[in-house]
């Protein structure tokens, strides 16, 4: 049986700014690659490149040695260039058009342009006439769709290759745009955003104490990302100390207080029963709404300490959870079809899966034994 292999991931400055961030504030690298799916050996190189230059591109972390080397062979080509095409430096328009073409396989186009002293525009507009865009774009909507839509700008610009085309892949890709060709692995990359924190003076009343509360007690909450369709979402969840049971959730488009707010009417108790709501300092928990929420029922805030995920552990680790069982490989491509999936799973959660934490036993079962205890 053969498994499908997995595109490559990408990621942007911010999130590697982001990963190192939470290091530098006292996270262990074990937990931040398990969570971001992250090579070790990458997650020290980003540290590294941070400490060093402040810049995660590759340039800008050369040694002197290897920038050297990199100029010597630039200028190495420039002179074999210059040599090749030296001799067309006084040759009428219309060769020097030809002899740009004929060498475009070997060369810079915009390197022999400035040599030969023409434009690049020029340079393009003789040697492409209309119609071979025609002809261009026709092939390239044959590629993709015997690709099985696969294919994106770099093996399509390959393709075209082998089939004596030059095309660059700003080029392709805006024909695939005007066209509608969109690749399969064409997906959305999570971008995180510094929003700024928190800084509420209020303390944190939990201290890390997760274990051995009554129900309602103690509710934490936090928020993670999902991919829909080639968009990102956000799930929230509420969770009791008592039998880590996840007691309210949601899904939606935005990262904001609505979405906790919403997670809040899927409690089914009376708000009033919930003596203290502990979270992060994320700004999407401060909010007029839900410090109104908060009031009404008489729920004491509680938060953590700035730039410290363990004061929200139970909540970190229930998302780590969430992430392995219930997001990872998955692709929704719909919100609805999200938040469906979202509440199978959180049944099969309370009421099927086992907890270490609480002696092998499912949450419903766990607060089924205790509270007989108590009665």
């Amino acid at each position: 049986m053969s498994v499908e292999k997995r595109p490559r991931p990408t990621y942007t400055d911010e999130f590697k700014n982001q990963v190192v961030q939470l290091y530098k504030n006292g996270k262990r690298k074990c937990n931040i690659t398990r969570e971001y799916d992250i090579a070790s050996s990458l997650l020290d190189k980003w540290i590294k490149q941070a400490d060093t230059s402040g810049s995660f591109k590759e340039k800008d972390n050369l040694t002197l040695e290897q920038k050297e080397l990199i100029e010597l062979r630039k200028r190495n080509k420039q002179l074999e260039m210059e040599n090749d095409i030296f001799k067309a430096s006084r040759a009428d328009y219309g060769t020097k058009v030809n002899v740009i073409r004929n060498n475009a396989h070997k060369y810079s186009v915009s390197a022999m342009c400035k040599v030969l002293e023409i434009s690049r525009s020029s340079y393009y507009y003789e040697s492409k006439p209309k119609q071979y865009e025609s002809k261009l774009t026709s092939k390239i909507k044959k590629i993709f769709q015997e690709s099985r839509s696969n294919y994106g700008t770099r093996k399509i610009k390959a393709a075209l290759r082998d089939n004596g085309y030059q095309v660059s892949r700003r080029r392709t890709g805006r024909i695939m745009k005007q066209e509608g060709l969109v690749s399969k692995y064409t997906v959305a990359q999570f971008r995180p955003y510094a929003d700024k924190c928190n800084e509420s003076q209020i303390e944190n009343l939990v201290k890390r104490k997760f274990d051995d509360r009554s129900q309602y007690n103690v509710v934490v909450s936090d928020l993670t990302y999902v991919r829909v369709g080639n968009q990102w979402n956000y799930i929230c969840v509420l969770v009791d100390l008592f039998n880590r049971e996840i007691i309210g959730y949601s899904a939606g488009k935005n990262k904001d207080a609505n979405l906790v707010s919403k997670a809040f009417a899927r409690v089914n108790t009376n708000l009033k029963n919930i003596q203290v709501f502990h979270t992060d300092r994320g700004n999407e928990f401060k909010n007029k709404l839900l410090d109104e929420t908060l009031k009404i029922f008489d729920i004491k805030r509680s938060l953590s300490k700035r730039g410290c995920p363990y004061d929200n552990a139970v909540a970190e680790a229930t998302f780590k959870i969430i992430k392995t069982e219930f997001v990872k490989y998955k692709v929704f491509e719909t919100l609805e079809e999200l938040q469906y999936e979202l509440a199978d799973y959180v049944n099969w959660f309370h009421n099927h899966r086992l907890h270490s934490s609480l002696g092998y036993l499912t949450p419903a079962t766990f607060r089924m034994n205790t509270l007989k205890k108590v009665v």
